[in-house]
């Protein structure tokens, strides 16, 4: 893709904690509309890169740029900024149990300060839930939902503030092999209709080719192998046919 569509990019990256050298030599871009995929081990430092790339972890050495703003050298409202433009789902969903679906949905409006008329927030509480097909439970709590369910509500939440970039956390963990297509089909249709660029960590090979335009694959702390599923499954390097194994 062109480099004036990229939105992220990664150059260097290094994180260690005391002698676990998580990172090594990290790179890679994500353009526009495009979904990314990011395969590696459990421990491989997956969730270190997410927290790394909303700045939540400050890297050893290394530049991460997003929208072309280098992350770490943002003041905090900047930064703040630059993170409602950033949905992120993650693995545990993080509903807030004792609020409403609506009310979990307003909560991240009123995080970032977004004022708008009660006509326009019931519009966008109404498209969110719709999005993810899950119009009925507005007013219904997160305790009356199945985990696909929750599942959703949480992605909801992310498109509410129409965000630019998502980050996916193991979007299917947990989840039974049929809700686990359906979340995969949403992931693909959400990308489609927003345009979005999406990283997507998950161990679900299942999701990955159902969802990536491409799979980086972090092995050592570094982007190990950057292509196609079908080119990758194809490889003869066992590092990475390992990954493969039960999908061949």
């Amino acid at each position: 893709m062109a480099a004036d569509n990229i939105v992220l990019e990664i150059k260097g990256l290094y994180k260690s904690f005391g002698s676990n050298h998580v990172l090594r030599d990290f790179s890679v871009t994500l353009s526009q509309g495009e979904n990314l995929a990011v395969l590696g081990k459990s421990g491989s430092g997956k969730s270190v890169l997410i927290k790394c790339i909303i700045g939540l972890i400050i890297p050893d050495a290394g530049s991460i740029k997003v929208f072309g703003q280098e992350v770490h050298e943002l003041h905090q409202d900047d930064l703040d900024q630059m993170r409602a433009k950033i949905g992120f789902l993650f693995q545990s969903n993080a509903l807030y149990d004792s609020m409403t679906v609506e009310e979990n949905l307003l909560f991240p409006l009123r995080r970032h300060w977004i004022t708008q008329g009660q006509a326009d927030t019931d519009a966008a509480v109404v498209e969110a839930l719709e999005d993810v097909g899950l119009g009925h439970t507005r007013y219904m709590m997160p305790s009356e939902l199945s985990g696909g369910m929750r599942k959703r509500i949480a992605l909801a939440r992310t498109l509410i503030l129409k965000p630019q970039i998502i980050l996916y956390d193991e979007p299917t963990t947990g989840l039974d092999p049929i809700t686990s297509r359906e979340i995969s089909e949403l992931i693909v249709r959400v990308q489609k209709k927003y345009n979005t660029a999406s990283m997507i960590i998950s161990h679900d090979m299942s999701c990955i080719h159902a969802t990536a335009n491409r799979i980086v694959m972090l092995i050592d702390g570094k982007c190990y192998a950057n292509d196609t599923y079908e080119k990758l499954m194809q490889s003869t390097d066992q590092k990475i046919r390992d990954f493969f194994i039960e999908t061949i």
